[in-house]
């Protein structure tokens, strides 16, 4: 059994942890049950109320985890009474024992909710490929069971309990109202490598005590998504493990609202999708061996679809993203990233920033080009990258990090 190796905080954490209030319905425990780490809290206990409904958004990845398989199909049967997480073993790519352990483990769970299985529903971020032992659950979540809370300690330690690279835990909260009620909107997040979410190892967790059914929270969830987790990437790797979780307790009791376009849920989306963009924007800030927070925007490409695969390609390059991580205003790095995408693009139209410096326009470089100009834009801890095709009306907006030795240290020692 390994210890979680410490590593600095990432020098984009944010100077202070929020306090997350109570939610109606949640109860919270965490708990050591040595997974793969020993000394630190590897198992997170949420318990909600009778009546929570549940939506999920999961990885793409062709080979999905074992506890993915089992969340997509308990989504279908509605209904959610506990959320079971360990970090240490991402119970991926174990075969039938790995089957065999998310059933274990939601029976555990149950017998300590008090509820039927498929109302568990469970992830697992760590290592790939080796079997998760889920008796190491037995008498660990009834305890968890037995001890719940709700304030703003259970909360971060629930994010504290699910990080694994991760040098800061991640979370926000919001409030909307709906129809007059005054809801809550908790959430936690954790993956500092392995990010390429196309719905990374990412996990995040939203919670509310809005009363909505399972299709509008689905489709507020599957919307929210694509402005927010599916516009991150710290690497450019899809993992097998990626969820993106939201329930709903009802304890606000806010009146019905069955139509996901009901104008009564402006504010509520609103703010889910704020909170979603808050912590996706956190698991880039702390991707492995970070030092740079980098926003890339992309205009002018002939739809948003285009650009926002040509935003990708950006910052996904390995090339762009270490003469970003050495302070080099190179600007040949982001054509080359735009010309690759595979998109309508035209060399003499384009035009490229580093923060409000314009480094090139209409295919070469801008005429008033400063390299003092541009390499301090470089030095700054926040890096924008801006991207004008000028062939139509198409935008997107992504984050990423640079890419430093610290990614390769940290992914070269990560199962030793």
């Amino acid at each position: 059994m390994s210890s979680a190796k410490a590593t600095p905080v990432s020098p984009l954490a944010p100077t202070s942890v929020p306090e997350l209030p109570p939610i109606g319905g949640v109860g919270i425990a965490t708990a050591q049950a040595g997974i793969r780490y020993s000394g630190r809290t590897d198992v997170l206990y949420l318990a909600m109320q009778p009546g929570t409904q549940a939506a999920g958004v999961f990885t793409r990845s062709k080979c999905p985890s074992a506890p993915v398989d089992w969340c997509r199909e308990a989504l279908a049967r509605e209904g959610a009474r506990a959320l079971i997480v360990n970090s240490g073993n991402a119970n991926a790519f174990t075969g039938s024992r790995g089957r065999d352990a998310v059933a274990l483990t939601a029976k555990i769970g149950a017998e300590a909710a008090g509820c039927r299985p498929d109302e568990i529903f469970i992830a697992s971020t760590g290592v790939i490929g080796e079997p998760l032992d889920a008796t190491k659950f037995e008498g660990v979540l009834a305890d968890c069971a037995s001890r719940t809370e709700t304030g703003p300690e259970a909360w971060a330690a629930a994010a504290q309990a699910i990080m694994t690279t991760d040098t800061f835990p991640k979370l926000g909260t919001r409030t909307a109202t709906i129809d007059g009620t005054t809801v809550t909107i908790n959430g936690i997040a954790k993956g500092a490598g392995m990010i390429a979410p196309d719905m990374a190892t990412m996990l995040s967790f939203v919670f509310t005590d809005a009363a909505l059914p399972q299709v509008v929270l689905q489709t507020l969830l599957s919307a929210g998504t694509q402005t927010s987790f599916n516009c991150v990437t710290v690497d450019g790797d899809t993992s097998t493990s990626d969820t993106l979780m939201l329930f709903a307790t009802g304890a606000a009791g806010n009146a019905p609202v069955t139509d996901p376009g009901d104008a009564r849920l402006s504010g509520f989306r609103a703010a889910l999708d704020d909170l979603l963009i808050e912590l996706a924007q956190l698991v880039a800030k702390d991707g492995e061996g970070a030092r740079k927070f980098v926003t890339v925007n992309v205009k002018g490409a002939t739809s948003n679809a285009s650009a926002h695969r040509i935003a990708m390609s950006i910052a996904n390059s390995p090339l762009v993203k270490t003469a970003i991580a050495g302070e080099d205003a190179n600007w040949g790095r982001v054509v080359m990233a735009v010309g690759k995408a595979g998109e309508p693009a035209d060399r003499d139209r384009l035009a490229i920033w580093f923060g409000d410096v314009r480094v090139a326009r209409e295919g070469a470089r801008d005429p008033d080009y400063s390299e003092a100009a541009a390499s301090a834009v470089m030095r700054e801890s926040d890096v924008s990258v801006t991207v004008d095709l000028g062939l139509g009306d198409g935008t997107a907006r992504v984050w990423t990090c640079d890419l430093t030795k610290g990614y390769i240290e940290i992914n070269g020692d990560y199962r030793s």
